[in-house]
């Protein structure tokens, strides 16, 4: 036990202040990492969001087109013909956007 009292009165500050220097510049590199993380979290977010949306709008535009499937398959005439054009619309700015 004296000689790691001895150790440790002679060579102590020589051993501490570099480790205290190592745990700094550790954690302000840490804090970077996290940074550069969180902005790739928020990119990924937003492709994802779009990527949403365009298969959102891919499933309005593909419903529209099996409705007006199946008014043409149908025998009604005078009140389909009306929906199928406003059909045709719908998709047209579906597609635009």
């Amino acid at each position: 036990m004296k000689n790691i009292n001895e150790f440790l009165s002679k060579w102590g500050m020589v051993i501490i202040v570099p480790m205290i220097l190592i745990t700094f510049f550790k954690s302000c590199s840490t804090s970077s990492n996290v940074n550069a993380l969180n902005n790739k979290v928020d990119e990924l977010n937003k492709q994802n969001d779009s990527l949403f949306n365009q298969v959102q709008q891919q499933i309005k535009i593909e419903g529209l087109e099996s409705e007006k499937r199946m008014i043409q398959s149908t025998d009604r005439k005078l009140m389909d013909v009306n929906r199928q054009s406003q059909i045709d619309k719908e998709i047209k700015e579906l597609q635009k956007k």
